[in-house]
């Protein structure tokens, strides 16, 4: 598997936990104190750092710091989005639309010499 794909892949999956950490505690454990859902958010982000962490690592070998924080947020971007709408009932707006394409925008500068082959 070369770096890109280990990179991203990685990436995507760290991203999952991630977001259960930061926002799967709002529907799952609303109903207890928020220590509780703190403690376990923890135990989640875990389990995401030990993914983000050597993906970081993989991906710096081929992408510049920049190209490698804009792929993350893409990535969380394509995780959130599907979470919040399919997990935890919220509307999908156009501003999500606009968001992502900011972030197309971004990929697009950040990559392009890449893409345009220098």
């Amino acid at each position: 598997m070369n770096r890109y794909t280990l990179t991203i892949a990685l990436l995507c999956a760290s991203n999952v936990f991630m977001t259960f950490a930061w926002y799967g505690h709002l529907k799952s454990l609303s109903h207890k104190p928020w220590i509780i859902a703190a403690l376990i958010s923890w135990g989640i982000a875990l389990l995401e750092y030990l993914l983000q962490v050597p993906a970081n690592r993989i991906g710096h070998n081929v992408m510049s710091i920049g190209q490698l924080k804009i792929l993350q947020e893409v990535i969380t971007l394509s995780i959130f989005v599907p979470f919040s709408i399919l997990y935890l009932k919220e509307k999908l707006t156009l501003d999500y639309l606009w968001a992502g394409l900011c972030l197309l925008g971004a990929v697009f500068f950040l990559f392009r010499g890449k893409l345009m082959g220098a």
